[in-house]
């Protein structure tokens, strides 16, 4: 479908296709909002809950998807050998630019090529920034199942990549997926590894207050960090503990080469290599717009002034009372 030169240099592991527009366990996702499971995450549980219940509310058109995982394995595998934690993989895995838009791109190369052959095909493109439940898109796809921690995990890949979609108003010639089966068995240690016990291993989803991710990503305002978060690893911007202690990742990291390059945001490369005091010291004296300048187009955008200070200052306490 797509060249294995183009998947190379997109980065682009694995990639699946499904017809069905109907998310598998949208009856979950609901009974988890309804448990207010979502917490300061209101986007999962606004307007736009009932829009993920059928891809068709997204995009009418819709008669097919090819659903692509894109690697930041390489970054992974470079944080782990360097003992560097602080930092979710994922915001430095495309070259340190926020994924929304390296992905997009990514996207539009992918469609551009399969159009050539494909008459009248048209594509919409969806990464978590719509309401799309992403995870069991990949599921129908045929590309893993859902982990304990709520991850999607590939058999070969394990879980470091995004998941990148194209919603087609055609359907393809492409040979279907089985649906993959449950490989996690009787295993919990995502589950006894998360400091904050966030993760519900009987539902496989996550409480969305208790997870260090969303306190130090999406909680911008002054509230107080997740219980047990003091017993991280010094994770101030998400976190990767929970893949990081699963099996299935530990064969892809073998084979995995370790990189990092910020040759178009050099300034993600000058940032990570702050302490939390240096970084405490210079969103300190920098206004906000100085902070969205400095970190434009980058993941480490998201928090905002307010957010880093909050996060620097858990860590900076809980280092000094340690």
């Amino acid at each position: 479908m797509i060249s294995r030169e183009l998947q190379k240099e997109l980065q682009v592991l694995d990639w699946g296709y499904t017809e069905e527009s109907k998310p598998l366990s949208f009856d979950r996702f609901s009974r988890w909002v309804e448990g207010g499971n979502e917490g300061a995450l209101s986007y999962l549980s606004d307007h736009r809950k009932e829009l993920r219940g059928d891809l068709k509310n997204l995009y009418p058109p819709f008669q097919s998807a090819l659903v692509f995982l894109f690697s930041y394995r390489p970054a992974k595998k470079w944080l782990i050998d360097n003992n560097r934690h602080e930092i979710a993989s994922y915001a430095l895995g495309f070259g340190g630019e926020d994924y929304h838009y390296s992905l997009k791109r990514s996207l539009e190369k992918i469609l551009s090529e399969i159009k050539k052959p494909h008459p009248g095909l048209e594509g919409f493109f969806t990464l978590d920034a719509q309401p799309v439940l992403e995870r069991d898109l990949a599921f129908r796809a045929g590309l893993g199942w859902f982990g304990k921690n709520s991850m999607l995990i590939h058999r070969a890949e394990g879980s470091y990549f995004i998941i990148g979609s194209i919603l087609l108003n055609q359907k393809l010639i492409v040979e279907k997926r089985e649906l993959e089966t449950d490989h996690c068995g009787q295993c919990r240690a995502c589950v006894d590894a998360c400091p904050t016990l966030a993760i519900d291993e009987e539902t496989r989803t996550l409480k969305a207050d208790q997870c260090i991710s969303t306190f130090t990503i999406e909680m911008m305002k002054e509230v107080p960090a997740p219980k047990g978060m003091e017993n991280s690893r010094g994770e101030f911007f998400g976190c990767d503990i929970c893949q990081d202690v699963c099996p299935w990742n530990t064969k892809p990291l073998v084979r995995t080469v370790a990189s990092l390059s910020f040759e178009k945001f050099p300034s993600v490369g000058t940032f990570f290599k702050k302490s939390p005091t240096e970084l405490m010291q210079f969103f300190e004296t920098e206004s906000g717009r100085g902070v969205q300048k400095e970190l434009l187009g980058t993941a480490l955008s998201r928090p905002g002034k307010k957010g880093w200070l909050k996060n620097l200052k858990f860590i900076i306490s809980n280092q000094n009372e340690s």
